[in-house]
């Protein structure tokens, strides 16, 4: 009875174990690959742009434009991350034959998701604390002003990771190759951007719009950023005229439980489908295209 307990116990600390060494060590390869960390600094140069260019104040309030802007951009560099460089990653590793080695790894699809998912969520704090200081030393940008909203801040960004990592994972599970990976991901992320209310006035768009945007977590990471950066006076430009925080957590944690639910039986079932003769028929392939030097 004590074996049959503990050995459940022994293999998950062991996949938690194997998947923070995974992940220490995909995270050393990040800092010491100029091109990809140059993608993540982009992002907070394209922020402090937007600064220079975006003048006015919210309507209805005294809030800088600017500062809307801001937080709805930083939201979207989480989703950003999660939704659309995670997929990438995994449909690359894929079709360099990374889940056909995991298939004979006992363990190696729970620590390669845990792996995963503590790369992009340092990525992804890192480059939201990176933007947050420099648009606020340089472009006078939005911070939170009490305990209470630095709270707020933690506790939105954390769950808005939940609510997007393992779903990430799960589309790159499903996603045919790296070449069409972005195609298929870039258009419907671009859309909630627009629609979401991140870079303007969710108020501006019309209400049957703000209702499909309801659905999905982009908007309610913006609204739950903006909570933690924007004055209360800054409520008056939402859709229910409150930050709706309950609600928030209760949306982004619903897309977390279903991410997770996702996630592995999907990259199981991708994993499982791996064998060298596909793995060398889309080589073949992407060499006769041109995709993959010979």
């Amino acid at each position: 009875m004590t074996d049959s307990t503990e050995k459940p116990s022994r293999s998950t600390r062991h996949y938690w174990r194997a998947g923070f060494l995974r992940g220490g060590i995909e995270l050393r390869h990040l800092l010491r690959n100029p091109k990809e960390m140059s993608g993540h600094l982009t992002n907070v140069v394209v922020a402090l742009l937007i600064t220079a260019y975006v003048s006015d104040d919210v309507p209805g309030t005294q809030t800088p434009m600017a500062h809307l802007v801001l937080a709805g951009f930083a939201a979207y560099l989480l989703f950003q991350i999660g939704l659309i460089n995670l997929p990438q990653m995994l449909v690359t590793e894929r079709e360099e034959g990374a889940l056909l080695r995991l298939r004979a790894t006992p363990g190696g699809i729970p620590a390669y998701l845990i792996a995963k998912c503590l790369l992009v969520v340092v990525t992804a704090v890192g480059t939201l604390s990176l933007l947050l200081v420099a648009t606020a030393l340089l472009a006078d940008g939005p911070l939170p002003h009490g305990s209470g909203d630095w709270l707020t801040l933690l506790w939105v960004t954390t769950l808005g990771l939940l609510a997007v990592v393992p779903l990430g994972a799960a589309i790159g599970a499903v996603l045919p190759n790296p070449r069409e990976a972005l195609a298929l991901i870039m258009l419907p992320t671009m859309g909630l951007l627009v629609t979401s209310g991140a870079v303007f006035p969710i108020t501006s768009l019309p209400v049957p719009v703000q209702q499909v945007a309801s659905v999905f977590p982009l908007k309610w990471m913006a609204q739950g950023l903006r909570s933690a950066l924007l004055p209360d006076t800054a409520r008056a430009a939402e859709a229910a005229g409150s930050w709706e925080l309950p609600m928030v957590a209760v949306v982004l944690a619903a897309w977390a439980v279903l991410g997770f639910l996702l996630a592995i039986p999907l990259l199981r079932r991708s994993a499982r489908r791996e064998s060298g003769s596909r793995l060398t028929a889309r080589h073949r392939k992407a060499e006769q295209s041109g995709a993959m030097s010979a």
